[in-house]
């Protein structure tokens, strides 16, 4: 499917990440989806939380108890998650996580070894990790809405998209990786 990523320093000083003899600006990659990963990150997994919250009369909690505890290492745990799969998109991928700049390269490593979809499970992590932090359910429930369109998404746009642009690879990939749980 794809072959081992080197990573070496152009003449003029940028970082490139060759893989099969060929090149890409991996800064300039690294640049693009950093910029649209903040978008997204900034709307729908903080703006919107944070109007919610807001809404919804939720204030921070006055002391940090076992709730506040579980929700913020849920929350890092899917931070964690959908930053190591920007990562991989970038590096692996040569892309971003951005439907109109998407990776060249059928992504099939990291996080992407064991579900099709880490990236959207890790910011549904997240999301959760907010609600169980602010015990909010009204933020629950944005994340189970959140995660209901991302299924939506997958199904009616990326899935075929993708089966399009990388044709029997991903196909291959779909029978051996669950697209939300890990297939045994």
């Amino acid at each position: 499917m794809h072959g081992d990523v080197s990573m070496t320093i152009d003449v003029v000083g940028n970082l490139v990440s060759h893989s099969s003899g060929v090149g890409r600006p991996a800064m300039f990659v690294l640049a693009r989806a950093a910029t649209y990963s903040a978008l997204f990150i900034g709307l729908l997994l903080l703006f919107l939380p944070r109007r919610i919250l807001s809404a919804t009369g939720v204030i921070q909690p006055a002391a940090v108890g076992a709730w506040q505890v579980a929700g913020m290492l849920l929350g890092v745990s899917g931070a964690a998650l959908a930053l190591t799969c920007i990562l991989t998109f970038v590096f692996v991928g040569r892309g971003t996580p951005a439907p109109f700049d998407p990776p060249r390269r059928l992504v099939v490593r990291g996080p992407y070894r064991l579900i099709r979809n880490p990236m959207y499970v890790g910011a549904g992590l997240a999301l959760a990790g907010a609600a169980l932090f602010y015990q909010s359910i009204p933020l629950l429930g944005y994340a189970g809405l959140f995660l209901v369109i991302t299924h939506l998404f997958v199904v009616l746009y990326e899935e075929p998209t993708l089966r399009r642009t990388f044709a029997t690879d991903y196909d291959a990939y779909c029978r051996q990786v669950g697209r939300w749980w890990p297939k045994l």
